[in-house]
């Protein structure tokens, strides 16, 4: 059960973290693993999507309900895939210098046993080219030169196989 929680500094405001998280429709384009998005239902407060995940030869198709709270939360919650479960949150918070405080956790475990145990191998390295993904492409639509710092970060990782 892979579990793992963190939070960065970011020198972006809470609205522009916000907006780029509850852009699922856009995942495709800078997510590594993610071939393909489909937003089903979509409002000011929740969103229905299908994503298809691929990762050495393995695909696979999730259904998440996102619950949208702007511009503080973004809750995700499983629907149906290859996972008994899935607890995703995203909080946004003002750092008081301009930027903000992306708080993250997820926790999932997969109903296949050799799902679980592949992805208990490459959890965290998975984990982190996803977060980075994130941070650049945060950087690329808020950054002026297009390219800018990430800002700090302090991270606490749990996983469990």
């Amino acid at each position: 059960m892979p579990k793992h929680s963190e939070t960065r500094a970011l020198p972006y405001s809470p609205e522009q973290m916000y907006d780029m998280v509850a852009d699922v429709g856009r995942y495709a384009e800078f997510l590594p693993w993610v071939s393909a998005i489909r937003v089903r239902s979509n409002s000011e407060t929740e969103m229905v999507a299908n994503m298809i995940v691929g990762f050495k030869g393995l695909r696979e198709s999730f259904t998440s309900r996102v619950q949208k709270v702007r511009p503080e939360k973004i809750r995700v919650e499983y629907i149906d895939g290859p996972l008994k479960y899935l607890h995703n949150d995203w909080t946004f918070r003002p750092d008081g210098k301009g930027g903000c405080l992306v708080d993250f956790t997820v926790d999932f475990q997969f109903k296949s046993r050799m799902f679980e145990m592949l992805a208990g191998q490459v959890f965290d390295r998975a984990l982190r080219k996803m977060i980075g993904a994130f941070e650049e492409r945060a950087a690329t639509l808020y950054s002026p030169s297009g390219a800018g710092e990430s800002g700090s970060s302090s991270s606490s990782a749990q996983s469990a196989a």
